[in-house]
Formats: structure tokens, C-alpha cells, sequence
């Protein structure tokens, strides 16, 4: 009797299937859930410091009578028109760059830094370990690189390309604040979450051409990047199929002959959606699009 009674208390195997069975199923329903619980989290925050980073860079143009910081995150130069050369702190400082100088032993703080005493709101809380500075300055506000058909031209002088080319009322490429005029300050970007230590000045969208640069657009944040814009306020978006894949397809090709990247330096969207998301960039970063599609009026 005494053995009948234990084997009726005893699980089957079947019972035991089933419940594994269940955990398996609440397993699968939960980890995705956690995960994208995970994400809102960061990005809540990453919002916020995108926010507290935008506020700094008005409170610096309001303290240097309305000229914009350098859209480098770490040093840079500026040269005159008698061959001076003259030294701008970037926004974060060489303490949080990668690639500081063993020889300098002590850099002076970033542009930023006396508003934005917190490190860690230089860096997106998805950040790699390692990157002190997860964020970059569009081109378009201040950055140093020249971007094709945005700046002045015509004098031959490396002065001009500093300033931006006026189209009608819009500054594409800014150096004041009075500058953002049209469009507006809520539509014209400052800072987008690059998702890596950037090791160049600042983030490229072209004017010009209906192309991403290589290795654009940033994929961070489920599917999505974040970004601010000059009033102060900070956006998520969320990009379509075909931009989300675009960089991981071109991922691969590193490390292929000169003249293989070369050709696939820049790529154009092919889809509907795939182009609404590079022109709504080039639209908040430059203001207005460069260039018309064929067909479009």
C-alpha cells in the first residue's frame, strides 16, 4: 500500500513536459517585455540628457554674444586670414576623448563643462563601456568639416567657408543663434545620439545629393535614434525597414579594396519610406533640402 500511495504523489513525464512547457511560453512572453522595458528606461534618460546638453549649448551662445560652440566634441582650430592659428575648446573636452595625447597630462574642460558637470550625460546610457561621449553636434551647427554647397564660396579665402550660404532666409550652415530663423529653432537639430565615441568633429548628412554617407544613420534605441533641436526640446524617431538594415548591410564591405568603398561610399534609399527618413534629417539639419527628385515640381 505504502508504495502505491507514493507513485500516485509522483510526477509523469507528460506533467513534467507541461510545465516546462508553460515556463518556456511565460519565459518567451517576459524577456521581450523586460527588454523593451529596459530600453524606455534608457531612453527616458537619453532624452534627458539630450535636453540638459542642448540648454548648455543656448547658455554658451548667450554668454559669447550669440556665437554657437564649436560642433567639435573635443580640440580644434581655427585659422585667420593672416595665418594665425587659434584654438577652440570643443563642447566636451579632450578629458573624454579617446583619442587625448598621452602628452596632455592635464586638458582644460570642455566648452560645456561649466553648465554640464555630470560626465554621464555626455554619453547615452546604451553607450558602449569605454565612450565618455555618446553624442555629436550636427554639421550644420558650427561643425568644422565642409559640407558640398552649404557655405560661402568665391573669394578663394578659408574664411568664407565658415559662414553658412543664406537660400532665401535660411542659414544653412549656422555660427549665431540669430541665424535660426527659418525655419525656427524647434526645427533645426543641434544634437543626435551618434551611438559611438565619435572620433570626428561632428555628425555628416549631406545638402546636396539624396544619399547617406557612409556608415549613417545612427541605429540606436529600437530601431530609432534620438536627437534634439535648438529650442531646447528632444525628439525620438524611429526609422523605416530599409534605413534600420542600410548600415548593417554596409557593415560588411569593411575591409574591401579602396576602391570598392569608394563606389559604396554613399548610399540612396530605394524605397518611399527609406527617403522620408534621410530627407526629414537633411530637412532639420540644413533646414531645407538641397536638391529635387526627378519628377518633383
Amino acid at each position: 500500500m505504502r508504495n502505491i500511495r507514493q507513485k500516485e504523489k509522483a510526477f509523469t513525464l507528460i506533467e513534467l513536459l507541461v510545465v516546462i512547457a508553460i515556463i518556456a511560453l511565460l519565459m518567451a512572453i517576459m524577456v521581450p517585455v523586460l527588454r523593451s522595458a529596459r530600453e524606455q528606461g534608457q531612453r527616458v534618460v537619453c532624452l534627458s540628457n539630450l535636453r540638459q546638453l542642448t540648454l548648455a549649448w543656448t547658455a554658451y551662445a548667450d554668454e559669447h554674444d550669440g556665437k554657437l560652440v564649436t560642433g567639435n566634441a573635443f580640440g580644434t582650430h581655427t585659422e585667420s586670414s593672416h595665418g594665425r592659428t587659434e584654438r577652440e575648446i570643443g563642447w566636451a573636452g579632450w578629458e573624454l576623448s579617446p583619442l587625448r595625447p598621452p602628452s596632455m597630462t592635464d586638458p582644460p574642460p570642455g566648452a560645456l563643462r561649466p553648465w554640464i558637470k555630470n560626465v554621464e550625460i555626455y554619453r547615452c546610457p546604451r553607450g558602449r563601456p569605454g565612450h565618455a561621449v555618446t553624442y555629436a553636434i550636427v554639421l550644420s551647427a558650427n561643425g568644422g568639416e565642409d559640407v558640398e554647397g552649404t557655405y560661402m564660396e568665391g573669394s578663394g579665402g578659408w574664411e568664407l567657408r565658415t559662414f553658412g550660404k543664406c537660400v532665401g532666409s535660411t542659414v544653412l550652415k549656422l555660427t549665431r543663434l540669430t541665424e535660426i530663423v527659418s525655419p525656427g529653432a524647434a526645427q533645426r537639430a543641434v544634437f543626435i545620439d551618434h551611438g559611438q565615441s565619435p572620433t570626428g568633429p561632428d555628425f555628416y548628412v549631406h545638402y546636396l545629393y539624396p544619399m547617406w554617407k557612409y556608415s549613417a544613420p545612427p541605429v540606436r534605441h529600437g530601431d530609432g535614434t534620438t536627437l534634439s533641436m535648438a529650442d531646447g526640446h528632444a525628439e525620438y524617431w524611429k526609422w523605416s525597414r530599409e534605413t534600420v538594415q542600410m548600415p548593417r548591410l554596409m557593415l560588411p564591405m569593411r575591409g574591401l579594396p579602396a576602391e570598392v568603398l569608394d563606389a559604396a561610399r554613399d548610399y540612396e534609399p530605394q524605397t518611399e519610406d527609406g527617403m522620408y527618413d534621410l530627407q526629414r534629417l537633411q530637412k532639420i539639419t540644413w533646414g531645407r533640402l538641397g536638391y529635387t527628385l526627378e519628377g518633383e515640381p
